[in-house]
C-alpha cells in the first residue's frame, strides 16, 4: 500500500422501528422510538422514548404507520436518518 493511502472501513447501518408521531413537514417524518431500560436503583423496566427525522422521500409514511428507518448521510442539520420500509400501516 502507498504510504498516504486512506483506508475506509465499511460499517452496519443501525436501523430502529418505531411509530410515526408526524408527517406535517415535506419529505420528513418524525419517528418515535421506544426502548425498555432498567432502573438501576429499582431493579424496574422504565420505557424511554426518542424522536428521530427521517427522510421520506415520496411522503408514503403518515401518522400512526409503523416505519423502519436506517442510517445515512446528513441530509439537513437534524435529518440523517431515512425510511426503509412501512412495516404496518395505521387503521
Amino acid at each position: 500500500m502507498e504510504e498516504n493511502a486512506v483506508q475506509t472501513v465499511k460499517t452496519a447501518k443501525r436501523s430502529f422501528v418505531g411509530l410515526v408521531t408526524s408527517d406535517k413537514m415535506d419529505k420528513t417524518i418524525v419517528v418515535t422510538i421506544a426502548t425498555k431500560k432498567m432502573d438501576r436503583l429499582y431493579k424496574k423496566y422504565v420505557t424511554r422514548t426518542k424522536k428521530y427525522m427521517a427522510h421520506d422521500e415520496n411522503n408514503d409514511a403518515h401518522v400512526g404507520d409503523t416505519v423502519r428507518i436506517v442510517e445515512c448521510r446528513p441530509l439537513s442539520r437534524n435529518k440523517t436518518w431515512r425510511l426503509a420500509e412501512i412495516v404496518e400501516r395505521a387503521k
